[in-house]
């Protein structure tokens, strides 16, 4: 019977990961309302490698990390108050889409570069729904205008770091591996 709490290997990759979704904020291109970063291509990769428990936990961590004040959302923002604002559901939406990679990469033995492809779309899509809905709620605009804002800008970007996540992930699966 395998146990239900994490392993020390498990919280130090899960930390690391969310040390570097938190460094991928500061590798961007400023466009409004959420610039493009890196943070999105490393969250794919952590929940692709370590699976789903441990990719939200990662994605946790980087929240945490940005809470409590350390300047790690993207532009240089931090605290609470980015969470609760109109770019916030974005935020959220790194935990639950985290949570969806891994999961859908832990239902493969050995996952394919399609498969987690399909996983890391899937991902972005659900943090798609947490940021356009508080988008539209707080912005208080249409979903229709939340979308053009919020997401169209941002499909060939997040397509193009999908792709090369899915590769580093199948190229270095089995150094790292799902942990826990």
């Amino acid at each position: 019977m395998k146990k239900k709490g994490l392993s020390i290997r498990g919280m130090i990759y899960a930390s690391i990961f969310g040390a570097v979704t938190a460094a991928g904020a500061y590798i961007m291109i400023p466009l409004p309302p959420v610039p493009i970063t890196l943070q999105t291509a490393f969250l794919s990769l952590a929940a692709a490698l370590l699976g789903g428990r441990l990719g939200a936990l990662s994605q946790v961590v980087y929240l945490l990390i940005g809470i409590i004040g350390f300047p790690v959302f993207a532009g240089g923002k931090a605290g609470l108050g980015v969470l609760l604002g109109p770019t916030g559901g974005y935020l959220i939406g790194f935990v639950a889409g985290a949570y969806v990679i891994g999961k859908l990469v832990e239902m493969r033995q050995r996952p394919g570069f399609i498969w987690i492809v399909f996983s890391m779309a899937i991902g972005t899509a659900v943090i798609y729904l947490f940021g356009v809905t508080q988008l539209a709620l707080i912005a208080r605009v249409s979903i229709d205008k939340a979308i053009t804002v919020g997401v169209l800008p941002f499909l060939i970007g997040d397509t193009l770091k999908i792709a090369v996540a899915a590769l580093i992930a199948v190229k270095i699966r089995d150094r790292v591996g799902i942990v826990d």
